[in-house]
C-alpha cells in the first residue's frame, strides 16, 4: 500500500474535510450505510449472526445493539484511514487481518464492490450537493486502497481453509 496511494494532495483535503463533517455521528450514518447495503444485496444479512441468532429483516439487524457495534467498528477502519491518508502503509497488516476475519465469517470478496457502493451513497446523503464529483473520486480510490489490502487477507490463507 504506497503512501498516499496516489491521492493528490486536494484529494486527501477533500476526503478530510468531508469525513470530518461525517465522523461526528458515526452510528447515524453508519445506519444509512448499512441500510443502503442491505437494499442493493439482501443476500448479506445472514452474514450477521449474534449468538447464534439469524435476523430475519434488515430492520431487525439494524436495531441489534450488537450490529451497533459492528457499524462503531466500521466507521473506525474509515476513520483510521482518513487519520492516515499520508500513510496507509501502516494499516496494511491491520487491514489484512480485517480481510482474513470477513472471509473467515463468510463474506465474499465481490461484495466490497457494494459495500464501496454503499459508503459512496451514505457519503452523497450526508454531505448533499458539498458530494461533488473530485470527492467521489477521492473517496473511491481511497476504498480502493483499503479493499486492495484487505483482499490480501483473502491470498494469505493456505488453501483448505
Amino acid at each position: 500500500m504506497e503512501s498516499g496511494m496516489l491521492l493528490s494532495g486536494r484529494q486527501r483535503a477533500l476526503i478530510r474535510e468531508s469525513w470530518q463533517r461525517v465522523s461526528g455521528s458515526p452510528v447515524q450514518h453508519g445506519l444509512v450505510l448499512f441500510t443502503r447495503l442491505f437494499d442493493l444485496d439482501p443476500d448479506l444479512l445472514p452474514l450477521f449472526q449474534y449468538n447464534c441468532k439469524q435476523f430475519a429483516s434488515p430492520q431487525e439487524c439494524l436495531s441489534a445493539p450488537e450490529f451497533l457495534d459492528h457499524i462503531r467498528k466500521v466507521m473506525l477502519v474509515i476513520d483510521a484511514a482518513v487519520s492516515h491518508l499520508d500513510n496507509l502503509s501502516c494499516l496494511e497488516e491491520y487491514l489484512c487481518n480485517l480481510g482474513k476475519k470477513h472471509q473467515a465469517v463468510g463474506v465474499k470478496v465481490e461484495s466490497f464492490s457494494t459495500v464501496g457502493e454503499s459508503l459512496l451513497y451514505m457519503l452523497e446523503k450526508c454531505l448533499g450537493a458539498a458530494f461533488n464529483p473530485d470527492m467521489r473520486e477521492a473517496w473511491s480510490k481511497l476504498y480502493g486502497a483499503v479493499v486492495k489490502a484487505m483482499q490480501r487477507g483473502w491470498e494469505t490463507l493456505p488453501e483448505g481453509d
